[in-house]
This record gives C-alpha cells, structure tokens and sequence, in this order.
C-alpha cells in the first residue's frame, strides 16, 4: 500500500513504480476524499498492475473511484450508509466488473458483536466479514474478496480459519497493524505463513511500518520460504559457531546484497565449515563453505575448487553466472 500523501502525485506515482519494479503485483491507495480519485488515472498510467482504491464510509468515493477505471475496491459496505448506497456501488462494480473487497479488522467490529463476543474474538471479526458481504449479496453482488484482520496473530490466524470453513469467497490475508520491520515481518511470516501452508488464502499484504517495498520484499521472502514462488535466490546459511575460520556474517551478507536482483530461481548456500558445507548444503545448487582462510566451492554436494578466503564471493557469483551461461 502507497503511503505518500494523497495530495502529492508525484510522491504516489513514483512509489507505485517502486513497487512494481520490486516485486509488487497489486497496489492499494487510500481515496479519503474526492481530490484524491486523481492519484488512480496518474498510478494507472503509469504502472500495469492493477490498482485497489482504499475508500471509507463516503460511498460516492466509489462511484468516482470506479468511474476512473480502478481494478478493485476495498469498502465495508456496512458503513457507507443507506442501502441504496450499497446498491449503488454493486451495481456500477457489477456493471464494469471490479471485486470489492470487504476488510473488516479488530478495530472495525460492530458494538453489537463486540458485545455479543466480549470483545473482537475472532468468531467476532468472522462474522463481521459475512454480515457485510451479505449486504452486497442482497443485490446479487458476489464477486468479493475477504480481508478479516488483527494485530494480534493467534486472533488473526483463527478468524481466517473460521470465515475459511464458512464460505467459499477468496481470502486476503494480513497482520494488521504489525509494527516496525523487525516485529512487523515476525508477526507476519507467522501469521500469513501459516494459513497459506495450509492452503487458507489467495493474497497477502505485509503491513509494516517501514518503506512500502521493504513490505513488497518481505512477502516474497514469505512465499519463497514456503515454496509458493521460487523466483530469485534462496540462500541457506549456518549460524555460525566455533569452528568458523572465516568472516561467515559478513560473507553471508555480501552474497545476499550482491545477489539482491538476481531473478533467476536458485539454492545458495553459505556455511561456516566442511562440517556443515557440502555434506549439510548438498541440496543446494551451489555454495561455500570455510576453512582456515581458504573457502570450498560446491555444487549438489560436491567440492568443484578452493580459493582463498579474500576471493570466495567473487568466485562464487562468478560460477553463479557461469552456470546462468550453460543453460
């Protein structure tokens, strides 16, 4: 999601390409007012990935975030008023066939439920989720996607589950309100992780507060990590420990910054020792491991050179490349 200033284009365009160039495949703007519906013709000119327009309680906001060609759009329909506004919004998403998705969070819950429930439990937030899709439903609107969100994970992970087992509509998946970077990507990998290696969710947010590509970064890292999508580098390193005769940390740093925009799907390894080199990495394609100043090379598990330890990350990218050049 952009977090410039809805008033500043520039900021907004040049973000959104940001994203895009780092990995992003959906990019979310807050329309908090009408001057705001601008940043959509600017952002959809100048990137190709759809666009979600993040609109509160104004429902004409979504009438003109439709009417300037938005791909989606993020609503609950319970507080844009009346029922001829809901109907209203259906009907021109019906018309030009954009989703609406519903994203009901802790802090969104309706007094009733919270009393019903004691709180925003997450039978709570899942029910919040099936009321408001059913006042689109009401006037025939079915194509919505689900976001039932907490900055508490074990509450976020159970709503899901339990809106999961109670309809069939796709589910977006996040930890609301999940920190810095550091915290912020723990919760996260957690949260989002586990529902997806179960099968439960068909897009993610990573919410941190931070840079929005650094959140870009951090969702694939969680895909790649469960093997949903292996473009790029995947890097095992051992943490180190006594036997290390070489610099593991940085080493294992540099490869990966060095490796940063490298597309191509691949298993690094970085290990301290032969200990753990090829015998614990032999999975990996192609790695290293330390010695007593010199380094070993190794691809599947198998020893391919020593070099000394000032020359080991150069050697390694460049049998990287190499690799890339016998394919």
């Amino acid at each position: 999601m952009l977090n410039a200033a809805p008033d500043d284009i520039a900021g907004n365009v040049a973000q959104a390409i940001a994203l895009q160039q780092a990995g992003c495949e959906i990019v979310r703007i807050a329309i908090p007012e009408k001057n705001a519906v601008r940043l959509i013709y600017a952002i959809k000119e100048a990137v190709t990935i759809p666009v979600v327009a993040d609109i509160h309680f104004d429902y004409r906001l979504a009438l003109e975030a439709a009417a300037a060609g938005v791909d989606k759009i993020r609503i609950n329909p319970g507080n844009i008023g009346s029922d001829d506004h809901i109907k209203a919004v259906a009907q021109v998403c019906q018309q030009k066939q954009i989703p609406i998705r519903i994203g009901v969070n802790s802090g969104s819950v309706e007094k009733e439920l919270l009393r019903k429930y004691g709180g925003p439990t997450p039978k709570a937030l899942c029910e919040s989720a099936l009321r408001h899709a059913a006042l689109l439903e009401k006037f025939d609107f079915y194509d919505i996607v689900l976001s039932i969100k907490s900055s508490d994970v074990g509450t976020m992970i159970e709503a899901y589950e339990q809106t999961a087992e109670q309809c069939e509509y796709p589910l977006h998946l996040g930890v609301t309100e999940a920190g810095t970077e550091r915290m912020g990507l723990v919760k996260s990998a957690i949260g989002i992780g586990s529902l997806l290696q179960r099968g439960i969710g068909d897009t993610i947010r990573v919410s941190l507060t931070a840079d929005p590509v650094k959140e870009i970064a951090a969702g694939m890292d969680i895909l790649k990590a469960l093997g949903i999508r292996n473009a790029g580098p995947q890097f095992i390193s051992c943490p180190s420990c006594g036997r290390a005769k070489i610099d593991l940390i940085g080493i294992a740093n540099e490869v990966e910054n060095r490796l940063k925009d490298y597309k191509k799907s691949i298993k690094i390894a970085v290990m301290g020792c032969a200990v753990n080199g090829p015998g614990e990495a032999r999975e990996a394609d192609i790695g290293i491991a330390g010695g007593d100043g010199v380094g070993l090379i190794f691809k599947k598990g198998q020893i391919i050179k020593k070099v000394p330890e000032e020359a080991l990350i150069d050697s390694l990218i460049k049998e990287i490349l190499n690799m890339d050049r016998k394919e």
